[in-house]
């Protein structure tokens, strides 16, 4: 049995997956609260668990790869140590050679929005670092999880 650190969720429509992480005291800037950078290893923990979840976490290695294209952040309110965050996640849009998610971090205590992203990476072949486009299984493992959410 694999264990995942993250979980199908329903709470949070149209978010259908969600991780847990804790803010460390090194998360912290001189203030007292998540440094803003530090949200982006949250997202990037959940995107993993939700790929893993769907069997598409071993892929893309070597040949293939996602680079991170483009990333919207929105700070909402300060997250401090100690504070449980539940990390929402979930594929928006599947384009040629692109997939954009979409992520929002709650603080468990009192389900309070604390930072939303929306993050695009493309597909590239590493020998000439020019996009590809998905692969149909790809497309589909996405799609089959997300439903009519996914444009």
């Amino acid at each position: 049995m694999e264990l995942e650190t993250g979980r199908p969720s329903d709470r949070r429509p149209p978010f259908r997956y969600s991780a847990l992480t804790r803010v460390w005291f090194s998360d912290t800037d001189a203030q007292g609260v998540v440094y803003y950078g530090r949200y982006l290893p949250y997202f990037d923990h959940a995107r993993r668990e939700y790929l893993r979840h769907l069997g598409l976490a071993a892929q893309w290695h070597g040949d293939q790869e996602f680079v991170m294209r483009a990333l919207e952040v929105q700070y909402e309110a300060p997250a401090v140590f100690d504070d449980l965050l539940e990390i929402f996640v979930r594929t928006s849009r599947i384009g040629r050679s692109s997939l954009t998610n979409e992520c929002a971090a709650y603080r468990v205590e009192d389900d309070r929005l604390m930072c939303t992203a929306t993050l695009t990476v493309v597909l590239i072949d590493t020998a000439t670092r020019q996009p590809v486009a998905v692969p149909n299984d790809y497309r589909q493992s996405l799609a089959a999880f997300e439903g009519e959410r996914l444009e």
